[in-house]
């Protein structure tokens, strides 16, 4: 893997230490994880619901697939974690075949969209929170550029535990599929399904500036 380069640095720092948007959001999208690893977004969702930071939380609304344990379950176990019934809200992304972190930028960002949100914070877990905020800042700067997102990263959990990930077929410890994230990144950027991170940048300091 290439050496990183000053600006991939300050992005991810600026990711995972993003500012705190004045006032309430009007939601946070839980991105879907694998079943070791919703308790991140869960946790990171009571947070902010109980700190009054967001109005309510999206999930997906896909059955079960993809290593997603759909949104029946979610929500049961979201209840189960403490996130309030009434604050969880469905994005529609059914039919789809599978699920993966694009659909949910693209789908979650029309659905902001139709219902005129201003704030929208980002939320997975956090080895998957640089590809999954890359991902929603594309979708908005392609979909609708005023709409403001912020990253949250969800609950750290252990990083050497080995677990499941991306559409369940991946496996291995958490800090080991950091490097895989990084690949898709590389990946999903050079065939144009990404924007590159100096786009990214440029949309957080404009974000910033407003």
């Amino acid at each position: 893997m290439a050496e990183s380069t000053p600006e991939q640095i300050e992005l991810l720092l600026r990711i995972f230490a993003d500012v705190r948007p004045a006032g309430m959001a009007d939601a946070a999208y839980l991105f879907a994880q694998t079943e070791p690893n919703q308790e991140s977004v869960f946790i990171a969702a009571r947070d902010l619901i109980e700190r009054g930071r967001v109005r309510r939380v999206l999930i997906s609304d896909c059955t079960a697939k993809s290593g997603y344990i759909g949104s029946v379950a979610c929500r049961a176990a979201m209840v189960a974690a403490g996130v309030p019934r009434e604050a969880i809200e469905e994005v529609p992304m059914e039919p789809t075949e599978i699920l993966h972190t694009g659909i949910e930028a693209d789908r979650t960002i029309q659905f902001a969209k139709a219902r005129g949100y201003d704030r929208l914070l980002v939320v997975a877990a956090p080895f998957h929170q640089e590809r999954a905020f890359i991902s929603v800042v594309t979708a908005v700067l392609r979909q609708d550029p005023s709409l403001k997102v912020y990253s949250h990263p969800g609950e750290p959990q252990p990083w050497d535990e080995v677990v499941t990930h991306s559409q369940g077929k991946l496996r291995g410890t958490r800090s080991k599929l950091i490097a895989e994230e990084l690949k898709r990144i590389d990946l999903y950027t050079a065939q144009g399904y990404l924007l590159p991170r100096s786009a990214v940048l440029e949309y957080l300091r404009t974000r910033d500036r407003a």
